[in-house]
């Protein structure tokens, strides 16, 4: 190799580069993505709702394998269509995928192929999918919570929100509180309110979950924004527990003012931070009733910290629903929230169309349900470091690993690195 190849001297050996060596993958986790898929069959089943008006002459890719792709290429960490590309020429996508890849504007057409019909039947099969969940459980938490996704271009229903203040579009998502799954995502033009949609979506799952399981007991957890005269009717009418946060206003600022006093007061004897918990019935003019509404009254040495909620479960005391109950739902769904969006880019929403839009916030969705199921086996290996992964590190330990294939007419062999940490790890879930 000639100077000009050298980067750099080690001593008296020079180091240089090229890209010579044999056709490697760093996407060898490939196999256990097609395993899984194989298993559970989740693409599969949404792929059968996609519409495809297409000439099946002049069709090389069918709906299936184009949801395959882009929603293996999100999981291993290619947020953007654009970097189809980049992997073109991998070995182990074109044969986990059995062809070459779709390009990026076959790919980019096939998001745009979206309608509101289809994804109106990619909603009910969604909620249908989790219903078919939920065999033996007596139980269910739903979270609901919505967050921003920040606008570019010239996005169909991207408007100024002022509570952000910016360009967007709304993404609100129903989860499950306990398992992770999400039930639903939706997403609503830039300018809605948290509460815009969410009970007429809500009461459809409802009527799903109750139709199969009528006696399933179904607690709704949802911060203050989804306070509402429409979900309190809607509570009542489905005998639903619920916990939700509620907006200071100046007459729970005066139900709660002696209490606040009295903390400050007590802060101001002992420099000791103090909580106090109160109960009373409240009800705005545009409630068809009144309902129990609990506060916190906390000094924190950096002022007051009042916060209010609203609940109808009547068996636990103030302080165990808040504490034991409804704090959770931040780590249950505002942090599955981050994973959607920022690890699985339901935050790349770039495309003109709106129902386009829609269809990469499902496949988001779905990269992320795929996470879940291999978490899922995860929790059943011996390795209890890796229980605690979220997204970010299953696909940095787990995904990114190196790997070559070879192909023989009986066998096709996929050789991982030897220097693999988690190679045990990763027999062990892929041989479950």
């Amino acid at each position: 190799m000639s100077n000009k190849d050298t980067l750099f001297y080690r001593g008296n050996k020079s180091i240089s580069l090229d890209f010579s060596s044999s056709e490697i993958s760093s996407d060898g986790s490939l196999i256990l993505l097609e395993k899984i898929e194989r298993e559970y069959k989740l693409i599969k089943k949404f792929g059968k709702h996609l519409p495809d008006s297409r000439n099946p002459l002049y069709t090389t890719y069918t709906r299936e394998a184009q949801l395959k792709q882009r929603v293996f290429m999100l999981m291993l960490g290619y947020e953007d269509a654009n970097d189809v590309t980049h992997l073109q020429h991998d070995p182990l996508f074109k044969d986990v995928l059995q062809g070459d890849l779709a390009s990026q504007p076959t790919i980019s057409r096939f998001e745009n192929s979206q309608n509101k019909q289809s994804i109106f039947d990619l909603s009910n099969a969604w909620v249908d999918h989790y219903v078919s969940s939920l065999a033996g459980r007596k139980r269910i938490v739903i979270d609901v919570d919505a967050t921003d996704d920040p606008t570019h271009g010239n996005q169909q229903m991207s408007m100024f929100n002022g509570y952000y203040g910016q360009f967007m579009l709304n993404e609100l998502f129903f989860h499950d509180g306990e398992t992770g799954q999400i039930i639903l995502p939706v997403l609503r033009p830039g300018n809605s309110h948290s509460n815009k949609w969410y009970v007429s979506i809500l009461k459809r799952i409802i009527i799903k979950i109750r139709t199969a399981y009528p006696n399933m007991e179904i607690i709704i957890r949802t911060d203050s924004g989804f306070s509402c005269a429409p979900f309190y009717k809607l509570v009542d009418e489905y005998d639903l527990l619920f916990i939700t946060g509620q907006a200071s206003n100046s007459v729970l600022k005066e139900k709660v003012s002696r209490a606040v006093k009295a903390v400050k007061h007590l802060y101001l004897n002992d420099g000791q931070k103090h909580q106090h918990f109160m109960s009373f019935c409240y009800g705005a003019k545009s409630w068809h009733k009144k309902q129990q509404c609990y506060s916190k009254i906390e000094s924190t040495g950096l002022g007051m910290n009042v916060r209010h909620f609203i609940s109808n479960i009547e068996e636990k005391e103030a302080r165990e629903l808040y504490f034991g109950f409804y704090v959770h739902r931040g780590e249950a769904s505002e942090n599955r929230i981050k994973e959607v969006k920022n690890m699985c880019f339901s935050d790349r929403l770039s495309n003109h169309s709106y129902w386009a839009n829609f269809f990469r916030l499902f496949m988001s969705s779905l990269a992320y349900e795929m996470f879940l199921l291999i978490k899922k086996r995860i929790k059943k290996s011996s390795f209890e470091i890796a229980k605690k992964w979220q997204i970010s590190s299953i696909r940095t330990y787990l995904l990114k690993v190196g790997a070559t294939i070879k192909i023989t007419k009986k066998r096709i062999y996929y050789q991982l690195s030897k220097a693999f940490v988690y190679k045990d790890l990763f027999r062990e879930i892929i041989t479950q």
